[in-house]
């Protein structure tokens, strides 16, 4: 009977030590989501806060659906676009997605996002 007794308590002490490892692979996969996911968005957003600051009168961007225009009023908030001669659009500050790139800076394509 006391035998028994011994291999009950060596069994509850094997299963403790078990736990622990048990969750490693649970911190291995949050390892690994936050260096391959979690970490570049970060990273990315960060960018794309400073893009948003840097921005001055003058400068040519591309909006999220696309539309190039050059700076020519800024708020907080708000963008006015150039688009055309004498056509003016008004765009939410964060849908600014990068900086414009000309024919001529890039080498032969026509408009490209540049900048990140």
């Amino acid at each position: 009977m006391i035998g028994v007794a011994y291999a009950a308590n060596g069994a509850a002490g094997a299963t403790q030590g078990g736990g622990i490892l048990s969750l490693l692979p649970l911190v291995l996969i949050f390892g690994v989501f936050y260096f391959l996911l979690i970490r570049p968005q970060q990273k990315k957003a960060k960018e794309h806060q400073q893009l948003l600051s840097d921005l001055k009168k003058g400068d040519l961007v591309v909006t999220s659906g696309g539309i190039q225009g050059k700076i020519t009023g800024l708020t907080d908030r708000v963008v006015t676009l150039e688009v055309a001669e004498n056509v003016r659009i008004k765009v939410s500050r964060p849908y600014i997605m990068g900086m414009a790139v000309t024919a001529g800076d890039q080498g032969g394509a026509a408009c490209t996002i540049g900048g990140g």
